[in-house]
């Protein structure tokens, strides 16, 4: 399978939104990474409802929006409405992880799982075969900008074995840190899916970022 890369608009320039979606469109990225933070689960707050309405309105490929909340079975739905193509949720957030992979199934969108650095994989080897995507936090989430955390390949390779073992379809996605200098070895140890900010929208031409990640 085709390494899969998902620009995160947490670092794209807010003023220049459409600009940057556009980007996105023309490029060689496959999914838009939509960031959801409430300042509860996070200490940040980032993209509300009418920001997602925005980016939808403009982007022609795939949502993958990245719940960082508590209580997210509460808006599952609205996302769905709002054109999430995969959501994902925090396992730390969830006390009912099965009922909650399910209601984001029953909406028609992809369920992705993502665990915080401190998690291990062994968290999720009831239910691994129930979930499309796992969200692997390469930084501790509610900033962009962080130091990718380098125990994150050995994790990598743990969730791989057990997909395998499980015989699961499950994708590996990374999120955060990621850039030219990590992917190679993040693909090597098993990743699917790159999520990289700062490392693409900060780059003189965002365009070649992109296609140097692979």
């Amino acid at each position: 399978m085709s390494i899969k890369i998902a620009p995160s608009l947490l670092s794209a320039d807010f003023g220049n939104l459409q600009r940057d979606c556009e980007m996105i469109n023309n490029s060689s990225a496959d999914w838009f990474h939509i960031d959801v933070m409430d300042g509860v689960f996070v200490p940040n707050i980032s993209f509300g409802t009418p920001i997602i309405t925005a980016i939808a309105k403009h982007a022609s490929k795939p949502l993958d929006v990245h719940l960082m909340i508590i209580d997210p079975d509460r808006y599952i739905k609205n996302f769905a409405d709002l054109g999430a193509k995969i959501l994902t949720i925090h396992y730390e957030a969830c006390t009912h992880l099965h009922r909650n992979i399910q209601g984001i199934k029953s909406e028609g969108m992809k369920a992705g799982v993502a665990l915080n650095p401190h998690t291990p994989v062994k968290v999720l080897e009831s239910i691994i075969s129930e979930i499309d995507l796992v969200c692997v936090m390469s930084v501790n989430p509610g900033f962009g900008g962080q130091s990718f955390i380098e125990s994150t390949y050995n994790k990598v390779l743990k969730l791989k074995n057990l997909i395998k073992k499980k015989n699961a379809s499950t994708l590996i996605e990374i999120d955060g840190g990621v850039n030219d200098k990590n992917s190679t070895k993040l693909i090597e140890y098993g990743a699917d899916v790159l999520v990289s900010g700062n490392y693409i929208f900060r780059d003189p031409d965002p365009n070649e970022a992109i296609k140097r990640l692979r």
